[in-house]
Protein backbone atom coordinates (compact mmCIF):
# COMPACT_ATOMS: atom_id res chain seq x y z
CA UNK A 1 0.00 0.00 0.00
CA UNK A 2 2.88 2.27 0.86
CA UNK A 3 4.44 1.61 -2.79
CA UNK A 4 1.22 2.17 -4.47
CA UNK A 5 1.45 5.82 -2.84
CA UNK A 6 4.84 6.21 -3.74
CA UNK A 7 3.85 5.81 -7.10
CA UNK A 8 1.34 7.87 -7.37
CA UNK A 9 2.40 10.55 -6.02
CA UNK A 10 5.44 10.62 -8.40
CA UNK A 11 6.05 13.34 -11.37
CA UNK A 12 3.87 15.82 -9.30
CA UNK A 13 4.82 19.27 -8.25
CA UNK A 14 6.85 19.33 -4.92
CA UNK A 15 3.98 22.42 -3.68
CA UNK A 16 1.37 19.27 -4.32
CA UNK A 17 3.59 16.87 -2.49
CA UNK A 18 4.03 19.05 0.51
CA UNK A 19 0.54 20.05 1.01
CA UNK A 20 -0.41 16.21 0.82
CA UNK A 21 2.03 15.55 3.74
CA UNK A 22 0.93 18.59 4.95
CA UNK A 23 -2.92 17.47 4.94
CA UNK A 24 -1.97 13.84 5.52
CA UNK A 25 -0.32 15.17 8.99
CA UNK A 26 -3.28 17.23 9.80
CA UNK A 27 -5.36 14.46 9.47
CA UNK A 28 -3.27 12.46 12.03
CA UNK A 29 -3.19 14.77 14.52
CA UNK A 30 -6.83 15.15 14.33
CA UNK A 31 -7.62 11.71 14.82
CA UNK A 32 -5.55 11.65 18.19
CA UNK A 33 -7.87 11.20 21.29
CA UNK A 34 -7.95 10.35 24.67
CA UNK A 35 -8.35 6.80 26.08
CA UNK A 36 -8.57 5.54 29.51
CA UNK A 37 -7.19 2.09 30.54
CA UNK A 38 -8.45 0.21 33.71
CA UNK A 39 -6.62 -2.68 33.97
CA UNK A 40 -6.29 -6.26 35.62
CA UNK A 41 -3.63 -7.04 37.42
CA UNK A 42 -1.53 -10.86 36.67
CA UNK A 43 -0.49 -12.40 33.18
CA UNK A 44 -3.50 -10.07 31.34
CA UNK A 45 -1.97 -6.74 32.29
CA UNK A 46 0.76 -7.79 29.46
CA UNK A 47 -1.58 -7.45 26.73
CA UNK A 48 -3.64 -4.52 27.55
CA UNK A 49 -0.11 -2.75 28.26
CA UNK A 50 1.01 -3.74 24.96
CA UNK A 51 -2.10 -2.06 23.30
CA UNK A 52 -1.66 1.37 25.79
CA UNK A 53 2.12 1.94 24.49
CA UNK A 54 1.41 1.44 20.74
CA UNK A 55 -1.76 3.77 20.92
CA UNK A 56 0.39 6.32 22.92
CA UNK A 57 3.49 5.68 20.35
CA UNK A 58 0.67 6.97 17.90
CA UNK A 59 -0.27 10.00 19.18
CA UNK A 60 -2.91 9.68 21.64
CA UNK A 61 -3.65 10.87 25.42
CA UNK A 62 -3.49 7.41 27.55
CA UNK A 63 -4.47 7.78 31.01
CA UNK A 64 -3.67 4.12 33.06
CA UNK A 65 -5.54 3.78 36.39
CA UNK A 66 -3.54 1.14 38.70
CA UNK A 67 -3.17 0.74 42.97
CA UNK A 68 -0.67 1.80 44.45
CA UNK A 69 0.10 -1.83 45.05
CA UNK A 70 0.14 -4.29 42.69
CA UNK A 71 2.12 -7.50 41.13
CA UNK A 72 3.22 -6.68 37.77
CA UNK A 73 1.33 -3.41 36.50
CA UNK A 74 3.64 0.00 36.98
CA UNK A 75 4.24 2.94 35.08
CA UNK A 76 5.52 3.41 31.37
CA UNK A 77 7.45 6.40 29.11
CA UNK A 78 4.55 5.35 26.91
CA UNK A 79 1.24 6.32 28.94
CA UNK A 80 0.41 8.63 32.09
CA UNK A 81 -0.28 6.62 35.46
CA UNK A 82 -2.88 7.58 38.04
CA UNK A 83 -2.52 5.19 41.29
CA UNK A 84 -5.10 5.14 43.84
CA UNK A 85 -4.11 3.67 47.43
CA UNK A 86 -5.43 0.63 48.77
CA UNK A 87 -5.93 -0.89 52.52
CA UNK A 88 -3.44 -3.67 51.46
CA UNK A 89 0.19 -4.30 50.79
CA UNK A 90 2.52 -5.90 48.67
CA UNK A 91 3.48 -8.86 51.35
CA UNK A 92 -0.31 -9.24 51.35
CA UNK A 93 -0.60 -10.08 47.55
CA UNK A 94 2.62 -12.37 47.86
CA UNK A 95 0.49 -14.02 50.67
CA UNK A 96 -2.15 -14.53 48.29
CA UNK A 97 0.21 -15.92 45.66
CA UNK A 98 1.81 -18.16 47.47
CA UNK A 99 -1.66 -19.90 48.86
CA UNK A 100 -2.18 -20.01 44.89
CA UNK A 101 1.05 -21.96 44.35
CA UNK A 102 0.72 -24.24 47.53
CA UNK A 103 -2.68 -25.44 47.23
CA UNK A 104 -1.76 -26.72 43.84
CA UNK A 105 1.16 -28.58 44.90
CA UNK A 106 -0.58 -29.96 48.31
CA UNK A 107 -1.58 -33.36 48.43
CA UNK A 108 -4.47 -32.91 51.24
CA UNK A 109 -7.57 -35.03 51.03
CA UNK A 110 -10.36 -33.94 48.69
CA UNK A 111 -12.53 -32.61 51.47
CA UNK A 112 -9.80 -30.56 52.94
CA UNK A 113 -9.16 -29.06 49.56
CA UNK A 114 -12.66 -27.93 49.01
CA UNK A 115 -11.96 -26.13 51.96
CA UNK A 116 -9.14 -24.53 51.63
CA UNK A 117 -10.18 -23.99 48.56
CA UNK A 118 -13.53 -22.31 49.39
CA UNK A 119 -11.46 -20.27 51.92
CA UNK A 120 -9.02 -19.45 49.03
CA UNK A 121 -12.22 -17.84 46.47
CA UNK A 122 -13.18 -15.93 50.07
CA UNK A 123 -9.94 -14.55 50.61
CA UNK A 124 -9.64 -13.67 46.90
CA UNK A 125 -12.94 -11.93 46.71
CA UNK A 126 -12.08 -9.51 49.55
CA UNK A 127 -9.14 -8.87 48.08
CA UNK A 128 -10.99 -7.85 44.78
CA UNK A 129 -13.87 -5.89 46.74
CA UNK A 130 -10.94 -3.87 48.79
CA UNK A 131 -9.61 -2.86 45.03
CA UNK A 132 -12.97 -2.16 43.80
CA UNK A 133 -13.96 -0.05 46.08
CA UNK A 134 -10.78 1.71 46.94
CA UNK A 135 -11.04 3.00 43.06
CA UNK A 136 -14.78 3.49 42.87
CA UNK A 137 -15.16 5.59 46.48
CA UNK A 138 -12.30 7.57 45.41
CA UNK A 139 -13.93 11.09 44.66
CA UNK A 140 -11.03 13.13 43.76
CA UNK A 141 -9.78 10.43 41.17
CA UNK A 142 -13.44 9.70 39.90
CA UNK A 143 -13.67 13.50 39.72
CA UNK A 144 -10.42 14.23 37.46
CA UNK A 145 -11.37 11.08 35.08
CA UNK A 146 -14.55 12.29 34.61
CA UNK A 147 -13.12 15.77 33.54
CA UNK A 148 -10.98 13.85 31.08
CA UNK A 149 -14.27 13.49 28.95
CA UNK A 150 -12.12 10.45 27.83
CA UNK A 151 -13.34 9.03 24.45
CA UNK A 152 -13.30 5.44 25.48
CA UNK A 153 -12.21 2.50 28.04
CA UNK A 154 -10.29 -0.44 27.44
CA UNK A 155 -10.26 -2.58 30.37
CA UNK A 156 -10.24 -6.44 31.09
CA UNK A 157 -13.89 -7.45 31.70
CA UNK A 158 -12.95 -11.06 33.93
CA UNK A 159 -12.42 -8.55 37.04
CA UNK A 160 -15.38 -6.12 35.78
CA UNK A 161 -13.74 -2.97 37.85
CA UNK A 162 -13.06 -1.29 34.27
CA UNK A 163 -16.80 -2.76 33.73
CA UNK A 164 -18.67 -0.42 36.27
CA UNK A 165 -16.02 2.70 35.75
CA UNK A 166 -17.33 2.86 32.22
CA UNK A 167 -21.24 2.63 33.47
CA UNK A 168 -20.44 5.45 35.11
CA UNK A 169 -18.63 7.61 33.00
CA UNK A 170 -20.99 6.78 30.29
CA UNK A 171 -18.20 5.51 28.29
CA UNK A 172 -17.31 3.48 25.00
CA UNK A 173 -16.03 0.35 26.23
CA UNK A 174 -13.38 -2.26 24.82
CA UNK A 175 -13.37 -4.92 26.26
CA UNK A 176 -9.43 -7.09 25.30
CA UNK A 177 -9.81 -10.99 27.38
CA UNK A 178 -9.40 -14.40 26.84
CA UNK A 179 -12.82 -15.68 27.89
CA UNK A 180 -14.47 -15.70 31.23
CA UNK A 181 -14.87 -18.74 32.60
CA UNK A 182 -18.87 -19.03 33.08
CA UNK A 183 -19.66 -18.19 29.26
CA UNK A 184 -20.53 -14.53 30.09
CA UNK A 185 -18.84 -13.12 27.45
CA UNK A 186 -20.89 -14.94 25.04
CA UNK A 187 -24.14 -14.28 27.00
CA UNK A 188 -23.27 -10.67 26.91
CA UNK A 189 -22.57 -10.54 23.08
CA UNK A 190 -25.99 -12.72 22.59
CA UNK A 191 -23.25 -14.88 20.78
CA UNK A 192 -24.59 -18.48 19.91
CA UNK A 193 -22.94 -21.17 21.44
CA UNK A 194 -24.31 -24.83 21.39
CA UNK A 195 -23.02 -27.05 23.33
CA UNK A 196 -23.39 -29.71 20.10
CA UNK A 197 -19.68 -28.54 19.48
CA UNK A 198 -18.86 -25.65 21.08
CA UNK A 199 -16.84 -27.24 24.12
CA UNK A 200 -17.35 -25.61 27.48
CA UNK A 201 -14.53 -24.19 29.68
CA UNK A 202 -13.21 -27.08 32.40
CA UNK A 203 -14.59 -30.26 30.19
CA UNK A 204 -11.51 -30.56 28.09
CA UNK A 205 -13.79 -31.33 25.62
CA UNK A 206 -12.68 -31.02 21.91
CA UNK A 207 -15.19 -30.01 18.95
CA UNK A 208 -15.56 -33.84 18.17
CA UNK A 209 -17.16 -35.40 21.84
CA UNK A 210 -18.82 -38.79 21.98
CA UNK A 211 -22.29 -38.96 23.46
CA UNK A 212 -20.73 -38.98 26.93
CA UNK A 213 -19.05 -36.09 26.57
CA UNK A 214 -22.00 -34.07 24.94
CA UNK A 215 -24.12 -34.75 28.25
CA UNK A 216 -21.04 -33.26 30.17
CA UNK A 217 -21.23 -30.12 27.70
CA UNK A 218 -24.67 -29.74 27.73
CA UNK A 219 -24.47 -30.23 31.93
CA UNK A 220 -22.00 -27.89 31.88
CA UNK A 221 -23.43 -25.42 29.12
CA UNK A 222 -26.91 -25.84 32.24
CA UNK A 223 -25.25 -24.84 35.25
CA UNK A 224 -22.95 -22.07 34.25
CA UNK A 225 -25.41 -19.23 34.64
CA UNK A 226 -25.29 -20.55 38.39
CA UNK A 227 -21.87 -20.67 38.38
CA UNK A 228 -21.44 -16.88 37.20
CA UNK A 229 -23.68 -15.77 39.64
CA UNK A 230 -21.71 -17.26 42.33
CA UNK A 231 -18.65 -15.43 40.49
CA UNK A 232 -20.41 -12.04 39.88
CA UNK A 233 -23.05 -11.64 42.10
CA UNK A 234 -20.56 -9.57 44.19
CA UNK A 235 -20.13 -6.73 41.77
CA UNK A 236 -23.20 -6.57 41.18
CA UNK A 237 -23.95 -5.29 44.58
CA UNK A 238 -21.26 -3.34 44.49
CA UNK A 239 -22.23 -2.03 41.31
CA UNK A 240 -25.78 -1.39 42.34
CA UNK A 241 -24.48 0.42 45.53
CA UNK A 242 -22.09 2.58 43.77
CA UNK A 243 -24.47 3.76 40.64
CA UNK A 244 -27.89 3.80 42.86
CA UNK A 245 -29.35 1.99 40.87
CA UNK A 246 -30.00 -1.82 40.03
CA UNK A 247 -27.95 -3.15 37.20
CA UNK A 248 -26.00 -6.34 37.12
CA UNK A 249 -22.24 -7.72 35.22
CA UNK A 250 -23.72 -9.23 32.10
CA UNK A 251 -26.55 -6.19 31.63
CA UNK A 252 -23.30 -3.55 31.65
CA UNK A 253 -21.22 -5.92 29.43
CA UNK A 254 -23.94 -5.88 27.16
CA UNK A 255 -23.31 -2.18 26.27
CA UNK A 256 -19.68 -2.78 25.12
CA UNK A 257 -18.84 -1.56 22.05
CA UNK A 258 -16.02 -3.87 20.87
CA UNK A 259 -14.61 -7.63 22.28
CA UNK A 260 -10.83 -8.39 21.16
CA UNK A 261 -10.28 -11.96 22.27
CA UNK A 262 -6.96 -12.75 22.51
CA UNK A 263 -7.58 -16.53 20.26
CA UNK A 264 -8.32 -17.40 17.00
CA UNK A 265 -8.79 -20.83 15.36
CA UNK A 266 -5.18 -22.02 15.91
CA UNK A 267 -6.01 -22.50 19.73
CA UNK A 268 -9.96 -22.77 19.78
CA UNK A 269 -12.00 -24.79 17.60
CA UNK A 270 -14.28 -22.84 14.84
CA UNK A 271 -17.80 -21.20 16.23
CA UNK A 272 -19.89 -18.38 15.52
CA UNK A 273 -18.81 -15.31 16.54
CA UNK A 274 -20.57 -11.74 16.70
CA UNK A 275 -19.80 -8.52 14.41
CA UNK A 276 -18.42 -7.04 17.91
CA UNK A 277 -15.45 -9.74 18.54
CA UNK A 278 -12.30 -9.61 16.92
CA UNK A 279 -9.84 -12.22 16.87
CA UNK A 280 -6.42 -10.90 18.25
CA UNK A 281 -4.48 -13.99 19.31
CA UNK A 282 -0.97 -14.03 19.29
CA UNK A 283 -1.15 -10.32 20.00
CA UNK A 284 2.06 -10.64 22.51
CA UNK A 285 4.28 -12.41 20.76
CA UNK A 286 4.94 -10.23 17.16
CA UNK A 287 8.45 -8.54 18.23
CA UNK A 288 11.15 -10.24 19.05
CA UNK A 289 14.89 -9.14 20.62
CA UNK A 290 18.52 -10.46 20.50
CA UNK A 291 19.28 -12.30 23.48
CA UNK A 292 21.88 -11.25 26.11
CA UNK A 293 25.29 -12.17 25.24
CA UNK A 294 25.44 -14.49 28.06
CA UNK A 295 22.14 -16.29 27.28
CA UNK A 296 23.62 -16.43 23.49
CA UNK A 297 26.55 -17.89 24.70
CA UNK A 298 24.76 -20.59 26.61
CA UNK A 299 21.99 -21.48 23.89
CA UNK A 300 24.94 -21.64 21.30
CA UNK A 301 26.65 -24.29 23.15
CA UNK A 302 24.06 -26.77 22.85
CA UNK A 303 25.50 -27.65 19.75
CA UNK A 304 22.93 -30.07 17.85
CA UNK A 305 20.87 -30.62 20.48
CA UNK A 306 19.65 -27.16 20.89
CA UNK A 307 17.46 -26.17 24.51
CA UNK A 308 14.78 -26.51 26.00
CA UNK A 309 12.70 -23.34 27.83
CA UNK A 310 10.99 -24.13 31.32
CA UNK A 311 8.35 -22.10 33.03
CA UNK A 312 5.03 -22.19 35.32
CA UNK A 313 4.54 -18.58 34.47
CA UNK A 314 4.52 -15.45 36.82
CA UNK A 315 1.60 -16.66 39.56
CA UNK A 316 3.85 -19.72 40.27
CA UNK A 317 7.36 -19.42 40.78
CA UNK A 318 8.41 -21.75 43.39
CA UNK A 319 7.84 -25.21 43.77
CA UNK A 320 7.96 -28.17 46.99
CA UNK A 321 11.72 -29.55 46.72
CA UNK A 322 10.49 -32.82 45.92
CA UNK A 323 9.06 -31.41 42.67
CA UNK A 324 12.16 -29.42 41.96
CA UNK A 325 14.33 -32.86 42.28
CA UNK A 326 11.67 -34.02 39.65
CA UNK A 327 11.95 -31.69 37.05
CA UNK A 328 16.28 -31.52 37.55
CA UNK A 329 17.16 -35.44 37.64
CA UNK A 330 15.10 -35.42 34.53
CA UNK A 331 16.68 -32.33 32.82
CA UNK A 332 20.23 -33.88 33.83
CA UNK A 333 19.57 -37.06 31.30
CA UNK A 334 18.66 -35.04 28.03
CA UNK A 335 21.75 -33.46 25.96
CA UNK A 336 19.51 -30.30 25.63
CA UNK A 337 20.76 -26.87 27.71
CA UNK A 338 17.78 -25.68 29.46
CA UNK A 339 16.50 -22.62 30.88
CA UNK A 340 14.55 -22.27 33.84
CA UNK A 341 12.77 -19.63 35.42
CA UNK A 342 12.48 -20.46 38.87
CA UNK A 343 12.76 -18.02 42.14
CA UNK A 344 12.69 -20.87 44.91
CA UNK A 345 15.62 -22.43 46.67
CA UNK A 346 18.40 -23.93 44.19
CA UNK A 347 18.91 -27.68 44.87
CA UNK A 348 22.51 -29.14 45.34
CA UNK A 349 24.20 -30.88 42.50
CA UNK A 350 22.88 -28.34 39.66
CA UNK A 351 23.88 -30.07 36.34
CA UNK A 352 25.67 -27.78 34.13
CA UNK A 353 22.96 -27.75 31.45
CA UNK A 354 20.27 -26.30 33.16
CA UNK A 355 20.39 -22.85 33.80
CA UNK A 356 17.86 -21.29 36.57
CA UNK A 357 17.25 -17.47 36.08
CA UNK A 358 14.41 -15.63 37.86
CA UNK A 359 13.06 -14.14 34.62
CA UNK A 360 13.51 -15.42 31.07
CA UNK A 361 13.09 -13.37 27.65
CA UNK A 362 10.23 -16.21 26.93
CA UNK A 363 9.00 -14.87 23.61
CA UNK A 364 13.21 -13.81 22.34
CA UNK A 365 14.37 -17.35 23.53
CA UNK A 366 11.53 -19.53 22.04
CA UNK A 367 12.37 -17.57 18.96
CA UNK A 368 15.85 -18.82 18.60
CA UNK A 369 16.63 -21.39 15.54
CA UNK A 370 18.07 -23.43 18.73
CA UNK A 371 14.70 -24.00 20.42
CA UNK A 372 13.81 -27.33 20.61
CA UNK A 373 10.98 -27.67 23.57
CA UNK A 374 8.77 -25.40 25.35
CA UNK A 375 7.66 -27.03 29.14
CA UNK A 376 4.86 -24.59 30.29
CA UNK A 377 1.70 -24.18 32.41
CA UNK A 378 -0.60 -23.42 29.42
CA UNK A 379 -1.66 -19.94 29.87
CA UNK A 380 -2.87 -18.29 26.53
CA UNK A 381 0.32 -15.94 26.36
CA UNK A 382 2.73 -19.02 26.78
CA UNK A 383 0.99 -21.32 23.84
CA UNK A 384 0.65 -18.73 21.38
CA UNK A 385 4.27 -17.64 21.90
CA UNK A 386 4.86 -21.12 21.29
CA UNK A 387 2.88 -21.36 18.09
CA UNK A 388 3.94 -18.43 17.00
CA UNK A 389 7.73 -19.36 17.07
CA UNK A 390 6.32 -23.26 16.19
CA UNK A 391 7.98 -24.67 18.82
CA UNK A 392 6.39 -28.42 19.91
CA UNK A 393 4.92 -28.28 23.97
CA UNK A 394 5.10 -29.83 26.91
CA UNK A 395 2.15 -28.85 29.05
CA UNK A 396 1.85 -29.51 32.55
CA UNK A 397 -1.89 -27.28 33.36
CA UNK A 398 -2.12 -25.66 36.54
CA UNK A 399 -5.65 -23.76 37.17
CA UNK A 400 -8.03 -21.57 35.49
CA UNK A 401 -8.55 -22.19 31.72
CA UNK A 402 -4.91 -23.40 31.65
CA UNK A 403 -6.15 -27.40 31.20
CA UNK A 404 -8.26 -26.68 28.48
CA UNK A 405 -5.89 -24.63 26.33
CA UNK A 406 -3.11 -27.37 26.97
CA UNK A 407 -6.11 -30.38 25.45
CA UNK A 408 -6.56 -28.27 22.41
CA UNK A 409 -3.30 -28.12 21.78
CA UNK A 410 -2.77 -31.92 22.43
CA UNK A 411 -5.64 -32.96 19.72
CA UNK A 412 -3.91 -30.78 17.49
CA UNK A 413 -1.00 -32.87 18.10
CA UNK A 414 1.78 -30.12 18.71
CA UNK A 415 2.40 -31.41 22.37
CA UNK A 416 2.01 -33.59 25.36
CA UNK A 417 0.06 -32.92 28.55
CA UNK A 418 0.84 -33.86 31.86
CA UNK A 419 -0.45 -34.04 35.88
CA UNK A 420 1.82 -31.41 37.77
CA UNK A 421 0.80 -34.02 40.49
CA UNK A 422 1.43 -37.29 39.49
CA UNK A 423 4.73 -36.17 37.42
CA UNK A 424 7.72 -38.22 37.85
CA UNK A 425 11.23 -38.23 36.41
CA UNK A 426 10.88 -41.14 33.97
CA UNK A 427 7.27 -39.38 32.68
CA UNK A 428 8.72 -35.95 32.38
CA UNK A 429 11.55 -37.63 30.19
CA UNK A 430 9.83 -39.52 27.66
CA UNK A 431 7.44 -36.54 27.05
CA UNK A 432 10.45 -34.16 26.55
CA UNK A 433 11.66 -36.34 24.60
CA UNK A 434 8.93 -37.20 22.65
CA UNK A 435 8.12 -34.32 21.59
CA UNK A 436 11.99 -33.36 20.58
CA UNK A 437 12.88 -36.87 18.85
CA UNK A 438 9.19 -37.14 17.16
CA UNK A 439 9.14 -35.48 14.08
CA UNK A 440 5.52 -35.47 13.82
CA UNK A 441 5.49 -32.71 16.56
CA UNK A 442 7.57 -30.31 15.03
CA UNK A 443 5.80 -30.70 11.72
CA UNK A 444 2.33 -30.15 12.84
CA UNK A 445 3.69 -27.42 15.13
CA UNK A 446 5.13 -26.15 12.18
CA UNK A 447 2.20 -26.17 10.00
CA UNK A 448 0.23 -24.71 13.05
CA UNK A 449 2.85 -21.88 13.19
CA UNK A 450 2.37 -20.93 9.44
CA UNK A 451 -1.70 -20.99 9.60
CA UNK A 452 -1.42 -18.97 12.63
CA UNK A 453 0.74 -16.26 10.86
CA UNK A 454 -0.43 -16.20 7.51
CA UNK A 455 -2.98 -12.59 8.30
CA UNK A 456 -3.77 -10.08 6.53
CA UNK A 457 -3.47 -7.72 9.65
CA UNK A 458 -1.68 -8.28 12.43
CA UNK A 459 -3.12 -8.80 16.36
CA UNK A 460 -1.63 -5.78 17.32
CA UNK A 461 -3.15 -3.67 14.13
CA UNK A 462 -6.36 -5.30 14.71
CA UNK A 463 -6.48 -3.90 18.26
CA UNK A 464 -5.26 -0.52 17.99
CA UNK A 465 -7.18 -0.21 14.59
CA UNK A 466 -10.87 -1.49 16.85
CA UNK A 467 -9.68 0.80 19.61
CA UNK A 468 -8.91 3.91 17.75
CA UNK A 469 -12.59 2.95 15.72
CA UNK A 470 -14.53 3.25 18.85
CA UNK A 471 -12.88 6.62 19.97
CA UNK A 472 -13.26 7.82 16.39
CA UNK A 473 -16.85 7.42 16.56
CA UNK A 474 -18.02 7.26 20.48
CA UNK A 475 -19.00 3.66 19.97
CA UNK A 476 -19.99 1.31 17.35
CA UNK A 477 -23.32 0.96 17.95
CA UNK A 478 -24.07 -0.62 14.45
CA UNK A 479 -22.39 -3.71 15.83
CA UNK A 480 -24.95 -4.19 18.05
CA UNK A 481 -27.39 -6.81 17.27
CA UNK A 482 -31.01 -6.58 18.04
CA UNK A 483 -31.17 -9.86 19.85
CA UNK A 484 -30.25 -7.40 22.96
CA UNK A 485 -33.82 -5.85 23.18
CA UNK A 486 -35.46 -9.30 22.77
CA UNK A 487 -36.43 -11.20 25.94
CA UNK A 488 -35.88 -14.90 26.37
CA UNK A 489 -39.33 -16.15 24.31
CA UNK A 490 -38.94 -13.56 22.04
CA UNK A 491 -35.17 -14.42 21.25
CA UNK A 492 -36.23 -18.52 20.54
CA UNK A 493 -38.58 -17.63 18.81
CA UNK A 494 -41.30 -19.37 21.51
CA UNK A 495 -44.17 -16.84 21.08
CA UNK A 496 -44.42 -17.33 17.25
CA UNK A 497 -43.61 -21.24 17.45
CA UNK A 498 -46.88 -21.28 20.34
CA UNK A 499 -48.84 -19.70 17.25
CA UNK A 500 -47.58 -21.81 14.12
CA UNK A 501 -48.45 -24.53 17.09
CA UNK A 502 -51.63 -23.35 17.39
CA UNK A 503 -52.59 -22.65 14.24
CA UNK A 504 -52.04 -25.73 12.79
CA UNK A 505 -53.71 -27.57 15.82
CA UNK A 506 -56.65 -25.18 14.95
CA UNK A 507 -57.02 -26.39 11.29
CA UNK A 508 -56.36 -30.32 12.06
CA UNK A 509 -59.36 -29.92 14.55
CA UNK A 510 -61.34 -28.25 11.85
CA UNK A 511 -60.52 -30.25 8.96
CA UNK A 512 -61.19 -33.70 11.22
CA UNK A 513 -64.51 -32.20 12.55
CA UNK A 514 -65.69 -30.89 8.57
CA UNK A 515 -64.36 -34.55 7.13
CA UNK A 516 -66.34 -36.45 10.48
CA UNK A 517 -69.53 -34.10 9.38
CA UNK A 518 -68.79 -34.40 5.57
CA UNK A 519 -69.17 -38.56 6.42
CA UNK A 520 -71.86 -38.92 8.14
CA UNK A 521 -74.18 -36.74 5.43
CA UNK A 522 -72.82 -38.32 2.53
CA UNK A 523 -72.27 -42.21 3.72
CA UNK A 524 -74.57 -43.15 6.01
CA UNK A 525 -77.91 -44.95 5.15
CA UNK A 526 -81.10 -43.63 4.90
CA UNK A 527 -84.24 -45.87 6.17
CA UNK A 528 -85.95 -48.19 3.14
CA UNK A 529 -89.54 -47.81 1.90
CA UNK A 530 -89.88 -51.39 3.25
CA UNK A 531 -89.16 -50.58 6.62
CA UNK A 532 -91.55 -47.27 6.57
CA UNK A 533 -94.18 -49.33 5.05
CA UNK A 534 -93.76 -51.35 7.93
Amino acid sequence: MRKMAVTQTQGKSPLILFLALLGFCTFGSARSGKLLVVPVDGSRWNGIKAVAEELSQKGHMVTVVIPEVSMQMGPSNFYTTKTYPVPYTKEYLKSLQDAQGKNIFSQKPFLEKITSGLERIQNMSHFFRLTCESLLYNKELMNFLREQEFDAILTDPVLPIGVIVAEYLSLPSVYLLRGIPCGLDFKATMCPSPPSYVPRFFTKNTDQMTFPQRVLNVFVSVVEPVFCKLLYFLYDDIASAFLQRGVTVAEMMSRASVWLMRFDFTLEHPRPLMPNMVLIGGINCAVKKLLPLELETFVNSSGEHGFVVFTLGSMVSEMPMEKVNVFVEAFRRIPQKVLWRYTGPIPDNLPDNIKIMKWLPQNDLLGHPKARAFITHGGTHGIYEGICNGVPMVMLPLFGDQSDNAHRMEARGVGVVLSINQITTEVLLEAVNKVINNKSYKEKMTKLSALHRDRPVEPMDLAVFWTEFVMRHKGAQHLRPAAHELNWIQYHSLDVIGLLITIVVVLVIVTVRSCAFCFRKCCCKKPSLKNKSD
